[in-house]
């Protein structure tokens, strides 16, 4: 036979996961709304985005903005279930016959933390996957073509593995007046400096033109320098490299549009060809920390909601914890520009709201529980 207190924890748990889907719900709907009303605006000044093209470019970003929204959905969802529990009385005379609130949100926290796995695990692949295709409509209707390659008519720096020349080399490439177009991309004035493990410069190569082709450089006009030897010059020359168009497209592109299954091989890819892969760093461990920040966002909830109404102040307290919900999404902003400058490790940025609501939530509790 199931124990009273477990009995409880599950009803409560019924009460709080059906009040967080509902407000997913709404808070989706509603942003989304918002979204689709300003992308409605920008497509007046392009003809070539009609209405349906509107419509799918909405419904694409679906997924995304619900990850988003997932933990002020469990926040604001908790707060409504435990205060209308608590207004109903049934959390009162749940403590008032021996049940601690530590048992009796066992079950919500436990809901909380699977709903920020699965957001993570299954509902971010999905996101991303769609978010991609939504820049691609994007870029193709809204902005003019443009497309995430960002180096248009820059400069790009590449750092490579080269084991051309030693078992350890590192080759840094460095190419002019780089252009993308039809998926090609080119560039001019190409520089490749191979360098052995302790960083001693072996050979350089200078080109005059340059296009990325599968797996490799295609070089032409080439000049190879060497120590002890005549500058050699040749027409062409094919320089090996993992680096892709579509990779390359993918490093200037949002992380928001990499699966969270695909991001640490792609922050290594980005790692060795010399990219900064800070912002996908920040973006995995973000994802990594949504199921802690979930579970704070249920206790946070609970500790501002479950003020019985006969010692006053239920409305007041209902207000701090969005305040506080808020609090977090600013902090969480604050530290995520931090991250993204380098100013503080990116693990810190990503998991130091959800660690500090945590804290704040569980003194709240002791508080509440214990006061």
């Amino acid at each position: 036979m199931l124990s009273i207190p477990f009995t409880l924890s599950v009803y409560f748990g019924r009460q709080f996961f059906t009040s967080v889907l509902m407000m997913l719900a709404a808070l989706t709907s509603l942003v989304s709304l918002f979204d689709f009303l300003e992308l409605l605006r920008e497509s007046a000044t392009a003809p070539a985005a009609s209405f349906g093209i509107i419509v799918e470019l909405e419904v694409l970003r679906g997924p995304w903005m619900l990850m988003q929204i997932l933990p002020f959905a469990v926040l604001l969802g908790g707060i409504f279930a435990f205060w209308r529990l608590t207004r109903s009385s049934e959390l009162v005379v749940a403590r008032a016959a021996g049940v601690s609130a530590w048992q009796f949100l066992a079950v919500p926290v436990l809901l909380a933390t699977l709903l920020g796995v699965f957001g993570t695990s299954i509902i971010s692949p999905v996101s991303a996957l769609m978010y991609g295709r939504a820049e691609i409509l994007y870029d193709a209707y809204l902005r003019g073509g443009a497309g995430p390659l960002t180096v248009h008519g820059g400069e790009l720096w590449v750092r490579q593995v080269d084991r051309g020349l030693t078992s350890n080399g590192i080759a840094v490439l460095h190419a002019a007046n780089v252009r993308l177009r039809d998926d090609v991309l080119r560039a001019d004035d190409v520089t490749v400096l191979r360098l052995n493990g302790d960083t001693a410069l072996l050979q350089r190569l200078e080109a005059k033109r340059a296009t990325l082709v599968d797996g490799s450089w295609d070089l032409f006009d080439v000049s190879t320098l060497q120590a002890g030897a005549a500058p050699a010059k040749q027409a062409e020359l094919l320089f090996p490299t993992d680096l892709t168009v579509h990779r390359v497209q993918e490093s200037f592109a949002s992380p928001n549009s990499l699966s969270f299954w695909a991001l640490p091989d792609f922050i290594a890819l980005l790692k060795r060809s010399g990219f900064s892969p800070i912002q996908h760093e920040l973006a995995f461990q973000a994802l990594l920390a949504l199921p802690l920040l979930c579970a704070t966002m249920a206790l946070v909830a609970a500790g501002f909601s479950m003020r019985p109404s006969r010692r006053g102040g239920a409305t007041r307290m209902l207000v701090s914890g969005v305040a506080c919900g808020f609090a977090l999404f600013m902090v969480s902003e604050v530290a995520d520009q931090f991250g993204t400058s380098g100013a503080v490790p990116v693990v810190l940025a990503a998991w130091a709201p959800a660690v500090s609501g945590l804290l704040l939530a569980v003194a709240l509790l002791l508080h509440l529980e214990d006061g």
